[in-house]
Order: structure tokens, then sequence, then C-alpha cells
């Protein structure tokens, strides 16, 4: 079973769940409060949009308890002192990894919370997360050619630059070492 929240240092990610999207995309004024998180002025954020909302609740409706940790993933600033918790991105990987345990990230932060290090953070717990499953052995993602900051998180989390796809937009890609078994 894969788990379906992680922590970093300053994030909590928690793992899409039907509930949480068809909330999200239907009652949105459920939302936060199933979440249990407040929400950003500008959610969703990037290309996290509601078609993509859409793909992940299809998913995981069609591919049931085997789907749940394969798609989005949202990224909640833990609650501090001076304030609470906060639903800044969110990210995620494209599916379950292939036959060759490949499998595609991406991600998004709201723009309030973006040149914080945050995005950096979310794409780090999401490799994390693929190693602890011990089923992903590649990791790729795609941005834009001019997304500049959007590339030196995938270059700060260990991705190497690849071929340029036809779209115009560029691939990264990382090995993923698994964890260890305790």
């Amino acid at each position: 079973m894969i788990p379906l929240v992680t922590h970093t240092p300053r994030l909590m990610l928690l793992a899409a769940s039907r509930a949480l999207l068809t909330a999200e995309l239907h009652k949105p004024q459920y939302f936060p409060v199933l979440l249990g998180a407040a929400l950003p002025a500008d959610w969703p954020p990037g290309q996290y949009d509601r078609e993509a909302m859409h793909y992940f609740l299809e998913q995981l409706t069609d591919g049931g308890r085997t789907a749940a940790g394969w798609f989005g993933w949202y990224a909640l600033h833990k609650a501090t002192a001076e304030a609470p918790r906060t639903l800044i991105g969110a990210g995620g990987f494209m599916g379950p990894p292939d036959a060759a345990g490949v499998v595609e990230i991406g991600y998004s932060i709201a723009a309030d919370w973006r040149g914080q290090g945050l995005a950096q953070e979310l794409v780090a717990g999401l490799v994390q997360q693929a190693a602890d499953t011990g089923m992903v052995r590649h990791l790729i993602a795609h941005t834009d050619a001019d997304n500049l900051a959007s590339q030196q998180v995938l270059l700060r989390n260990g991705f190497a630059r690849g071929v340029p796809v036809s779209d115009g937009r560029l691939r990264f890609e990382r090995p993923v070492e698994p964890t260890p078994a305790a």
C-alpha cells in the first residue's frame, strides 16, 4: 500500500482522494473544510486546472484503491503560531509507473507562495514518495522553455535536461533509487 501522506520540513503532502476532488470540483465551499486548510486567493494555480482535477478524479474512480497516490497530491504549508495550515500548491504523478518503472511528475505553486523554495520542497517530496514505493526507477517532468524557475526547481532536485519534445517544452529526467527497507 502506498502511503497517502508524506512530510517535508515545511509541507505536508496529501494524496488526492475522490472525496477531495469531488468537493474541489463541485462543492468548493466544502473543499477547505475537508482539506483542513485555508485556500489561497488564486486557487487553483498554474497548470493544475479543472481539466487536471477531472482527469485525476476519473483515474481514481476507474482505478479504485490501486490508483490512490498515483495522481494528484495537495501541498499544504504546515500550521505555525502565525498562520493556519494553508494549501499552497498541487503536484503529483501522471499515473502509476509503466513496465520500466517510469513515472511523470508535475507541480504548480499558488502565486503568493512562489519564490520561497516551496516548489523545490514539493518536488523533493514527490521524488521521495516515488522512491518509497519501490516501484519507480525513473522520473520525467516537462516544463515550458521560458519557465526558468521551474527548470531550476527540477535541476536542484537532481533532474537533468533531456531532449526537447515536439511541442516546444523541455523534458527533464532523473533516476530514482528505491528507499531501502527498514
